[in-house]
């Protein structure tokens, strides 16, 4: 596909879903919209499950995953909770992209091999930092991996490592906040923190590399003599 189609097909998963976000609040799912009550009288090896349960599935359903990374902290704390948080990014990162990668065939029909290799090129050199950048980022992480999965740039493994350098830092700092005494107090401030250093890193990741300087090449024994 063209950049064009990927972009529209971004704006497409992008509606739905938003779509399927509006439809789960105004069903008022517990464990969808606030799942702290829930997974707070579980026992713990029932909160762990359902935690990482959620954040895998927040690739194609509506999770507050920042709520349940804080909860993890809560619950488990600093440490544990930040393992448990990563381990759900991750994974849903890995689904979107086996999701997108189940959808190739039908891609493979409506964009000629040129076109796809252009794109897999093109998704190849920006992939790996948009799932780092977006990882963090609510909807555009699941449509990022959805989309990374239709090409042939990214194998899973590379997009499984690249989600966990993106979901490392949020998944700390909401299992902190989640350990402290502030508790969910702390979210607006973390989430902010969490968006500043997507845009940093995205910022770096972008800055142009300087060419290394070439030294000549030392004349070799066969270089024709000067007359004399």
């Amino acid at each position: 596909m063209t950049v064009r189609h990927y972009l529209l097909l971004t704006v497409g998963l992008l509606v739905l879903l938003t779509g399927t976000f509006v439809a789960v609040e105004a069903a008022g799912f517990e464990l969808l919209t606030d799942p702290t009550p829930a997974m707070g009288r579980m026992p713990l090896a029932a909160a762990a499950a359902i935690g990482v349960t959620l954040l895998v599935v927040d690739v194609v359903l509506p999770v507050p995953s920042s709520v349940v990374m804080v909860l993890h902290g809560a619950l488990f704390g600093a440490l544990a909770g930040a393992a448990l948080s990563l381990a759900g990014a991750v994974g849903a990162t890995v689904v979107g992209y086996l999701l997108g990668r189940g959808g190739a065939p039908l891609v493979a029909r409506v964009a000629p091999p040129a076109e796809q290799d252009r794109a897999a090129a093109l998704l190849g050199r920006w992939g790996p930092l948009a799932i780092v950048v977006t990882r963090p980022l609510p909807l555009l992480a699941e449509t990022t991996a959805i989309v990374a999965g239709t090409t042939r740039a990214l194998t899973v493994t590379r997009v499984a490592l690249w989600a966990a350098v993106g979901a490392l830092a949020p998944a700390v700092a909401y299992a902190v906040a989640g350990a402290s005494a502030a508790g969910g107090a702390d979210l607006p401030l973390v989430f902010a923190a969490v968006l500043a250093l997507a845009g940093v890193t995205w910022l770096v990741g972008r800055r142009p590399r300087s060419p290394h300087p070439t030294t000549p090449a030392p004349p070799t024994s066969h270089s024709p003599q000067p007359r004399t």
